[in-house]
């Protein structure tokens, strides 16, 4: 694996397969708005989507009117493909192309969803990073949102290994950093007509000082 170069295979598959063509298609993100409304998150709210790539979540905070978008993504050809469809709305969101492994915010966020890119960070140091970043930058009080494959979900996707979480294994990872505030099992129907299993677990930052 250390020649791979994540960005260019995840480039290849935003520059050949279209939309309703990728198995995490889903034209309404139910499971990720439902944390929202849960939470009762202000359209003030400052919200990241990390590995948001050419998802529709974006569609659906702008048309509720959250007002302070973030939608990061190591792809360039997805957020621009996500640009192009939302045409003069895109100009409402913040975009950033950045790997999810070693990016590292630069200002304070409330709501920080990430709908399965978590999982394809395999690596501790990858895992630490993102963990540390995320308790950073997000605010005393703020939610985080994981949704990754569970454990009878696969184990690959789009042809790369992925890291299985149970609400379990992804509560002691994250304790350090937040509270467990909820986990769901959500079966995802692909275009495909597969099943893929993910975890679901909403977090509460706790408050600690880094040193």
């Amino acid at each position: 694996m250390g020649s791979f170069d994540r960005q260019k295979h995840w480039e290849d598959i935003y520059q050949s397969k279209q939309l309703e063509e990728v198995s995490w298609y889903q034209p309404t993100p139910k499971t990720s708005l439902s944390f929202l409304k849960q939470f009762n998150i202000p359209k003030d709210a400052k919200i990241i989507d990390v590995g948001g790539g050419d998802s529709l979540l974006v569609d659906h905070l702008i048309d509720l009117g959250y007002k302070y978008i973030t939608v990061l993504d190591i792809s360039e050809s997805a957020l621009k493909r996500t640009r192009q469809r939302l045409g003069d709305l895109a100009n409402k969101v913040k975009w950033i192309v950045a790997d999810a492994a070693t990016f590292v915010a630069t200002e304070q966020y409330d709501f920080w969803h990430d709908r399965a890119a978590f999982h394809f960070l395999t690596e501790e140091q990858e895992i630490e990073s993102y963990l540390e970043n995320a308790q950073r930058s997000i605010k005393p009080d703020g939610i985080l949102v994981l949704g990754t494959f569970s454990e009878e979900g696969p184990q690959k996707c789009s042809g790369i290994k992925i890291k299985q979480y149970s609400e379990s294994t992804m509560t002691a990872l994250l304790q350090r950093f937040f509270e467990k505030l909820k986990c769901i099992t959500v079966n995802h129907k692909t275009p495909f007509e597969t099943i893929q299993q993910f975890t679901f677990c909403s977090f509460r930052k706790l408050q600690i000082d880094l040193i």
